[in-house]
């Protein structure tokens, strides 16, 4: 995220270059950086002559190049954005030409989402060259909770650590998601608001006792009334509760528990498990109740859990006999 804290700065400072190569797991860095330069760059008034949009599958490299190589006729630069660009048919190669003597009034923003792009090719190493690469990755949990509470910080909004990781559970880690519901909340509420669980099931619309944050804590507590509760409401709402969602939600839960069990020295356990300092109790409660052998067989039957979750040796997956199977047996171990 510093990376694309420190390009989002550059921006703002008007420090453009002639070529923005965008790509990588994580959409969200990449649709923000394209809206930040066209902001930027492009004015009402400018729109209509110095904004040019192309769509990988619909393009190709000459037209891009083609309207790369105009002047502005408004403002102070032309700005050309390849949305989609994974799916540009014909070579780059000869963007990568072009970039050997680029229209130094130009910026072109190449979009490409959902992979890295390929290093081996002519654009990447004319884009180090003369323009600015950035590959994006999908954030871990805590890197996603950590982001969620920077947002909220700069809306300013309060929230405590236990009502964060709710949050979370509430929104997932779909990151354009997440900035349209802090959005929203920021019209209905008013600065230096407190965030409550009430107000995210009113607003964020998840109930605050049935999500897989809760699961997850009735399970490290052994609780098998509590989570049978859970699994049965997530099973009647499979569409706010996705079934492999929820199982690599367990196996990694398992996982860290078995982790935190092995540490000597517990003093930085959250920084190893990849969790907020607040939710390391959780861990240690669930030590006291899995010992390493139980763990281990609760990861292997969480690991075949998943592959029924996807079908893979049953004709049909119920969701709540799956769960309610998996937690029979963690329990039995």
């Amino acid at each position: 995220m510093q990376e694309f804290n420190e390009l989002m700065s550059s921006i703002d400072k008007g420090e453009y270059k002639p070529f923005y190569l965008l790509s990588g797991s994580e959409p969200y860095f990449i649709d923000s950086i394209e809206n930040k330069i066209t902001d930027k760059v492009i004015h009402k008034a400018s729109r209509s002559f110095d904004y040019s949009l192309f769509y990988g599958k619909e393009a190709d490299s000459n037209q891009i190049i083609e309207a790369a190589k105009r002047f502005p006729l408004v403002g102070s630069h032309h700005l050309v954005v390849v949305r989609e660009a994974q799916h540009l048919d014909k070579s780059t190669d000869l963007i990568a030409e072009y970039l050997s003597n680029p229209q130094m009034q130009t910026i072109i923003v190449f979009c490409f989402k959902h992979k890295a792009f390929d290093k081996r090719k002519k654009l990447y190493k004319a884009a180090r060259k003369v323009g600015v690469i950035m590959e994006t990755k999908t954030l871990y949990d805590n890197q996603v909770i950590q982001w969620i509470g920077d947002r909220l910080h700069a809306a300013q909004f309060k929230i405590d650590e236990k009502t964060l990781q709710l949050l979370f559970e509430a929104l997932g880690n779909d990151l354009s998601k997440i900035e349209k519901e802090i959005g929203k909340l920021k019209i209905i509420l008013e600065d230096n608001s407190q965030i409550t669980p009430q107000l995210i099931e009113q607003h964020v619309g998840l109930s605050k006792d049935y999500n897989n944050f809760e699961l997850y804590k009735a399970v490290g507590k052994r609780d098998f009334l509590q989570c049978s509760k859970i699994v049965k409401y997530m099973a009647e709402n499979p569409k706010n509760h996705p079934l492999p969602l929820t199982i690599f939600g367990l196996y990694n839960f398992f996982r860290r528990v078995l982790l935190y069990h092995s540490l000597g020295d517990k003093s930085k356990a959250a920084e190893l498990l990849g969790v907020r300092p607040y939710f390391i109790k959780d861990y240690e409660y669930a030590c006291k109740k899995f010992s390493l052998k139980q763990l281990i067989k609760a990861i292997k039957l969480t690991l075949e859990a998943d592959l029924k979750s996807k079908g893979v040796g049953m004709k049909s997956a119920n969701q709540y006999n799956i769960l309610q199977d998996l937690l029979v047996k963690v329990f039995a171990a």
